[in-house]
């Protein structure tokens, strides 16, 4: 190789090079490379092509270029339309850049010639061959170079100008060609353009694989989208709008008509992009559908307007029920609040009381009262947390609790939600739902209520929530402390005989196809039915003896028998059968060891005679009817208690060493317990003791201490209402339950003479005759 040095002009190239013995157009139109070009056509054509290293670079310094480029021979010019000059450029030989004169209209450079020499060697010639296999078998794989292009290559027998032509039809990036170019040693331009077409070899092979791939994917998801846009011509066609982008559409839809709080929204729309992305057959979309619907069907802003009409709601209340004046007077308590400060709490009612007493149909007319919708859940035997707080979305079949199941029923934010039989809760290994209850039934808390599928606070603060329970002891205190607490008791005769006549029976007669003028029930007939018929505290067995009736006289009348039934007291019996209690239970005559107790039980209240047996023996104390711990543990105190006092009453002081004690309750069957019967039993032991006879017409109710003290007692209306039902007309009560007085109905408290005790010694001086049987 020879150098010697020149002068010429410089043609600055961007993004490409050119080889020497390259034939190649380029068009020029930067005003130096223009000015250089004419210098050109005056040094006998020729002009130095040197590559910029950086293509944005508009005006190319000395450091802006590589150092090595290529002499050429310009042989043709075209100016074209739009300015700039098309040339015909042919490669002569390499040239190496000595320094760079910028001037004002050109850039021209003095450099040093390369000259390559055209016979190889022997290692030149084998490297040239494997150049040219591998070149070979590259065009065999790229197929954008032709068997022309090849046969012309392999004619070549210079290795620097083989090494050249190869690299130029070879797709590199500039860097690599110029490495190329720079490249003076021609057995490692060879061997550096062996490594080249290694690589590029190795890259066509994984280009075309995954071109294979691509192309399978591609043709498959075209058929599919191909497909996708002919079944949605003809859904649009046919006016249906089946199919996912359908239900999409109509779920976003549904969305937005939702009125959801905008944080709700947002995690809404955010779920539909994933159903919309989502493969139809993806076990997950079922479960994302499922979710948007339920949080476009739970009612979010919309709410019926409450009827603040004191009068009219008092009229409907009156309508519906007989008496329950306490709970009616709460509900227009809360109704006039509601009208002067118009932002209220919906309190937590729980209404408590004896079945059969109009505990859930009354929630029912709250709800008309107020104009708003009623939802009624039952929450017996539920002992699943899930069914309040609802399931997680992970497990298969996963829904909301039946809080949210019950919002989405009544369609609005305020209805009465009634949670019927809230004592008979229960709770196992899966939780405790009462627990889940506590955020629900609390009106600090329920703004925000959780539900595990929602998983998006729910506002339940504008519901009504009622409850109900037969035993509010049954109900955990953290639950019990949430709620309001109205006690319903039982009716009495006159009220169930007013609740039979203006309500009860009108209902039966028009259920059963009958009116007013083929059936009529006497009202002694009606009394008879409430005597002898039933024992409750309720009116539901009221009701269905009075179904019976109409049953009865609707056979008579459809077999023709009568066409006009009157019932009557004499005639009961034909509809009814014999009578199945005994009305009163007070005692015929005085007896002596048998005192009459008064009962609270969860029917409402009873009459319990307890009955005191002596015998000879050794002491012994036995006690039977079934009788809880508590009522024991009341036989033990009053035991105890006439041992103390036996001097005062001339009882020997031995009678517990010679004679055995036996005390009975009789329907043996029935489970009873309770703190209220120890003045009973102390009255009946005494009366054994001395044989001084109980007074038949006196009931009583107390509780005993060890000195004779009478302790206060509950359910005092209750047991007055049994003692009046049983014929009795006194009733010996604790002092301490003398305030519980005036819950008594006046129907009730004029038939009997209350008389309020606070020791033992008064309860045996009107309990007791002094005269022995």
């Amino acid at each position: 190789m020879t150098e010697s040095n020149s002068q010429l002009p410089l043609l600055p190239l961007r993004g490409l090079l050119v080889y020497p013995t390259m034939v190649l157009h380029l068009d020029v139109g930067r005003k130096k490379s223009v000015s250089a070009l004419e210098q050109a056509m005056v040094e006998e054509n020729n002009i130095f092509l040197l590559t910029q290293k950086e293509v944005s670079t508009e005006d190319p310094s000395k450091e802006d270029l590589y150092t090595v480029g290529t002499v050429a021979h310009v042989k043709q010019m075209l100016k074209l339309p739009n300015g700039t000059i098309r040339v015909l450029v042919e490669g002569l030989h390499r040239g190496r850049v000595k320094a760079v004169a910028e001037g004002e209209e050109y850039t021209s450079v003095t450099y040093d010639e390369i000259e390559e020499r055209m016979e190889p060697t022997v290692e030149e010639q084998a490297l040239m061959r494997n150049v040219l296999e591998q070149f070979e078998q590259y065009t065999q794989i790229s197929k954008k170079i032709t068997q022309e292009t090849f046969a012309s290559v392999s004619d070549i027998n210079e290795p620097g100008r083989l090494a050249d032509i190869v690299t130029s039809h070879l797709p590199l990036k500039v860097l690599q060609k110029q490495q190329v170019l720079e490249t003076i040693d021609l057995e490692e331009r060879l061997k550096l353009i062996l490594r080249i077409l290694a690589n590029e070899r190795e890259v066509l092979g994984l280009e075309k694989k995954i071109g294979q791939r691509v192309k399978k994917s591609m043709e498959r998801t075209q058929k599919e989208y191909y497909l996708r846009e002919q079944m949605k011509a003809i859904q649009k066609e046919l006016g249906d709008r089946e199919g996912k982008e359908g239900e999409t559409e109509e779920l976003r839809e549904k969305i937005y008509d939702a009125d959801m709080p905008d944080a709700i929204e947002e995690k809404a729309l955010k779920e539909l992009k994933r159903y919309e992305k989502m493969p139809a057959n993806a076990a997950e979309s079922s479960v994302i559908r499922n979710y948007i619907e339920w949080l476009t069907q739970v009612p979010w802003s919309e709410e019926t307007e409450d009827q603040l009409d004191i009068h009219r709601s008092e009229a409907i209340l009156n309508e519906d029920h007989y008496g329950l004046e306490k709970v009616k007077e709460r509900v227009l308590e809360y109704l006039a609040v509601q009208q002067l400060t118009q932002k209220l709490k919906g309190p937590i009612l729980c209404l408590s009381g004896p079945p059969g007493v109009g505990k859930t149909s009354l929630a029912r007319s709250i709800a008309r009262s107020l104009g708003r919708r009623f939802v009624r859940m039952s929450l017996g035997g539920v002992r699943d947390e899930a069914e309040i707080r609802g399931h997680r979305r992970t497990y298969v079949g996963s829904m909301p609790g039946r809080v949210i199941q019950g919002m989405k029923k009544a369609g609005t934010t305020n209805p009465v939600f009634l949670l019927d039989e809230i004592d008979k809760m229960a709770n196992d290994f899966r939780g405790d739902p009462s627990a889940a209850l506590l955020e629900v039934l609390d009106p600090e808390q329920n703004n925000s209520f959780s539900d595990h599928f929602i998983e998006e606070p729910y506002d339940l603060s504008k519901v009504l929530f009622v409850t109900t329970a037969n035993n509010i002891g049954a109900i955990p205190p953290a639950l019990r402390d949430r709620m309001e607490i109205i006690h319903i008791p039982g009716y009495t005769e006159v009220e169930k005989m007013e609740i039979a006549k203006g309500y009860l029976l009108p209902k039966q007669v028009e259920e059963h196809g009958l009116t007013k003028g083929t059936i009529q029930v006497r009202d002694e007939a009606l009394l008879d039915v409430v005597r002898y018929y039933t024992r409750e505290a309720g009116v539901r067995n009221l009701e269905r003896q009075l179904a019976k009736v109409c049953r009865k006289a609707a056979k008579q009348i459809v077999s023709n028998e009568k066409k006009r039934v009157i019932v009557t007291s004499k005639t009961l019996e034909d509809y009814l059968g014999k009578k199945q209690f005994r009305y009163g239970k007070a005692e015929l005559e005085d007896q002596v060891g048998a005192a009459t107790g008064l009962a609270y039980t969860a029917a409402g209240g009873d009459t319990l005679t307890i009955e005191v047996a002596l015998s000879p023996g050794e002491g012994k104390l036995t006690l039977t009817g079934k009788l809880g711990d508590v009522m024991k543990e009341s036989a033990q105190a009053a035991f105890s208690y006439i041992r103390t006092k036996s001097d005062e009453w001339n009882i020997p002081s031995d009678f517990n060493k010679k004679n055995d004690i036996h005390i009975h309750v009789p329907e043996g069957a029935v489970p009873k317990d309770g703190p209220s019967a120890g003045i009973t039993m102390a009255t009946a032991l005494i009366s054994a003791l001395t044989g001084r006879p109980v007074r038949r017409e006196v009931g009583m109710t107390g509780e005993i201490t060890l000195r004779g003290r009478v302790l206060p007692i509950g359910g005092l209306k209750e047991k007055a209402m049994s003692a009046h039902r049983a014929g009795l007309t006194h009733i010996i009560m604790p002092k301490e339950n003398e305030k519980d007085l005036e819950d008594i109905p006046d129907s009730v408290r004029s038939g009997l003479t209350f008389i309020p005790v606070t020791h033992l010694d008064d309860v045996l001086k009107h309990a007791l005759l002094e005269e022995k049987k």
